[in-house]
């Protein structure tokens, strides 16, 4: 007999959606099986969950969980279990070792945007006030850096959304810019298709025709790397077609003039000629977009990692000014974070420049704020770190991090240039890796610790719309096996700090929310109780009688003078163009049934089976020049490395590009090709596009045979 019972409210473990989601027991015979339950009265996904959000509660009970802690015993030797006692004692001794020969800053500390906000927080305490170490940042890095620099420059303050979700189906036009939300975030694809049952239209700006494009009323296909020309582009359209909000931009903006100046220079053609988008079609777009009484831009990573990135963004932000359309119900620009705590985990200290609250970590009154809630002198606290791929770039290299605790990424897989990223850890006196499987990273690691997982733990995350939720531990962790707040906590006491650091996800978020209080994230009016009864509370929040902010700007932007602002940012080409050698375009991004590095989604059998690996896409007309029918392997090449995997044949993409999804390692690892050249307010790497070339592996590997009978008769 098999019966489903119970149900704890809680979370699905992946996006930013955060769909809500109940855990119960399958009973079979005397066992119990997790099992996912609908939550219909979730507000944001309503019951809907993906392929990825059903399955969530299988890897609870894989074989591929850690349940011991693993040490190395010497350097390139095997990996074996240990007692927690050992391995911690291996920890914090290796990491006072370095710091004692090294100083400091030769520690450091890399954490994700998957950890829940008590966490985040906890991390970045632990490396200012334990480690003293400045070299803090995130995998969060890689995700929405440009689209918070460049909300932060136009509107003074950086939520994904200022807005809920399910307004987006009440908008008059919305542009979705580098977003792909039918595969990344399938239970978000209803609020867009709600927007044209209401009557709404939707322009989808992507390079290739994905599951979203096909919704769209229109598809606009840009060269990848030249979305900022596209905006520029229809931002002079705007303006010369007369669909300038002229007082909207009087009233409530600055910077208009210079704005025009620059986009006045980008005449359609130009912009034709850059993108290869054809003048009518933009034409089209700023129709439909000026002419709607309301709309959106949103954007996502196809926008945004670019080394150009913020610059990029902040024209999209423009459009939205110019038409007056910001600031007003049904009208904004917003950002579809990806990592699940990608909001939160940015905004409690985890990041290279900046203390619990959104705070700088630069300004004074930030340091004398944290530092009191921290009962330590402001002077003791580091100054900013380096950014998320500066770091990772100097490990194990004289002035840079010699000791690593990494906790909630997998950069052997997900960083650019990757296979560079994983020499530098190898290359480490010390990388301990904390995590529920045996990830990439982690079997590079001297020390890695068993964490619990989703469902096994308390603690609160910030979704796309800045709602901050709660997902309850439904069960215990096996035995063996410990939460990061627990491994922070007793690392904190080998290392000289009984106190500060308590495993109790509530007690560390009774003291995030003083340490956030009067920033501009501010959670003080935010508690467990609250987000129970309320299905979350929006930030900002300062007080318990407040009811927290669903909408932002609508009397006045986050900037001292209340005003947005617009940014005067020229188009300027990628960091890498194609060339003779390298003459194509590469894009990179996800398929539906896996998230990230794929460390998880990999692991359980039902979504491996339905997306088993990695494949390079290309275009109908490239695969004939090449002689590549489907299935047969292809060498992508990049001044940086090679992948190889299968050709799967689509009219979908650009004759000029070629797409690999980055969810695996391996020699299919997407990221062996990207290119880390960084933005240079963000930090971002330029993942979304760089040159390569595309051979049969085959020909290839007649080409290279050639080359060296050349070598070896020149040698003669």
């Amino acid at each position: 007999m098999t019966t489903t019972s119970g149900g704890t409210d809680t979370h699905c473990p992946y996006c930013s959606l955060q769909c809500g989601m109940r855990l119960g027991a399958h009973t079979a015979g005397t066992a119990d099986i997790p099992v996912v339950l609908e939550r219909p009265e979730f507000p944001v996904n309503r019951g809907a969950l993906c392929g990825k959000g059903r399955t969530a509660a299988s890897l609870l009970t894989s074989a591929s969980r850690l349940t011991a802690p693993l040490v190395r015993d010497r350097r390139g030797g095997p990996l074996r279990e240990a007692t927690w006692d050992e391995a911690l004692d291996r920890v914090a001794g290796g990491l006072a070792d370095v710091a004692e020969r090294f100083g400091r800053d030769a520690v450091g500390v890399f954490g994700g945007g998957g950890l829940t906000n008590e966490k985040a927080y906890l991390l970045g305490k632990f490396a200012r006030v334990v480690l003293g170490t400045a070299n803090i940042d995130y995998n969060g890095r890689f995700c929405m850096s440009s689209a918070a620099s460049a909300n932060r420059a136009a509107f003074g303050i950086d939520r994904g959304l200022p807005f809920p979700l399910a307004d987006v189906a009440r908008a008059g036009c919305v542009i979705l810019a580098g977003a792909n939300p039918a595969e990344t975030m399938p239970p978000a694809l209803r609020y867009f298709r709600e927007l044209r049952e209401n009557g709404g239209r939707l322009i989808v700006v992507d390079p290739r025709r994905t599951r979203t494009a096909e919704q769209a009323d229109l598809h606009l296909r840009p060269v990848p790397g030249t979305d900022l020309a596209l905006a520029l582009g229809l931002l002079h359209l705007v303006i010369a077609e007369k669909h300038v909000d002229e007082a909207f931009v009087t009233a409530r903006t600055s910077g208009f003039e210079e704005a025009r100046a620059v986009a006045m220079a980008h005449w359609p053609e130009r912009a034709e000629r850059l993108t290869g988008v054809p003048v009518p079609l933009m034409r089209q777009a700023v129709e439909m977009f000026a002419g709607a009484p309301t709309g959106m831009v949103l954007t996502a990573r196809g926008s945004e990692q670019h080394s150009k990135g913020t610059d990029t963004v902040g024209a999209w932000i423009n459009l939205c000014l110019a038409t007056g359309k910001a600031g007003r119900p049904g009208s904004g620009y917003g950002c579809l974070t990806g990592q699940g705590n990608g909001q939160g985990g940015r905004e409690h200290g985890q990041k290279a420049d900046q203390l619990p609250g959104y705070r700088s970590i630069a300004d004074p009154a930030a340091r004398a704020h944290v530092a009191r809630v921290w009962g330590v002198d402001p002077a003791t606290l580091p100054g900013p770190g380096r950014s998320a791929y500066e770091l990772l770039d100097t490990l194990g290299q004289d002035g840079g991090v010699r000791a690593l605790l990494l906790m909630g990424s997998n950069p052997v897989v997900s960083a650019p240039r990757a296979a560079h990223i994983a020499r530098r850890l190898r290359s480490l006196d010390l990388l301990v890796v904390s995590d529920l499987v045996l990830s990439e990273t982690a079997a590079l690691a001297d020390v890695v610790l068993p964490s619990a997982q989703w469902a096994e733990e308390t603690g609160t995350m910030t979704n796309l719309e800045g709602r901050v939720i709660l997902r309850q531990a439904a069960l215990a962790p096996p035995e063996g096996v410990r939460t990061d707040l627990q491994v922070l906590r007793e690392l904190a006491a080998r290392l000289g700090r009984d106190k500060g650091f308590p495993a109790d996800p509530e007690e560390v978020f009774g003291e995030l929310r003083r340490a956030s209080a009067g920033g501009q994230a501010d959670y003080a009016g935010i508690s467990y109780r609250r987000i129970r009864a309320e299905d979350g509370v929006f930030w900002p929040c300062p007080d318990d009688d407040h009811p927290g902010t669903p909408r932002l700007f609508l009397d006045r932007f986050a900037t001292p003078d209340g005003r947005a602002r617009f940014a005067a940012v020229p188009h300027r080409p990628a960091a890498e163009e194609p060339d003779a050698d390298f003459p194509l375009y590469l894009t990179t991004g996800r398929v539906v049934g896996h998230y990230q590095s794929g460390a998880q989604t990999r692991r359980v059998p039902e979504l491996a089976a339905a997306a088993p690996g990695p494949f390079v896409e290309l275009h109908p007309h490239l695969a004939g020049r090449l002689g590549v029918a489907e299935g047969e392997l292809l060498a992508v090449t990049s001044r940086r490395g090679r992948a190889v995997a299968p050709a799967r044949v689509t009219d979908t993409i650009r004759p000029d590009t070629v797409f690999m999804p980055f969810h695996w390692g391996g020699a299919g690892r997407a990221n062996s090709l990207t290119n880390p050249a960084l933005d240079p307010t963000s930090g971002m790497p330029e993942f979304k596009v760089c040159a390569v070339r595309v051979e049969a592996v085959r020909a290839e590997a007649l080409r290279a045979e050639a080359v060296r009978g050349e070598v070896e008769k020149a040698a003669r």
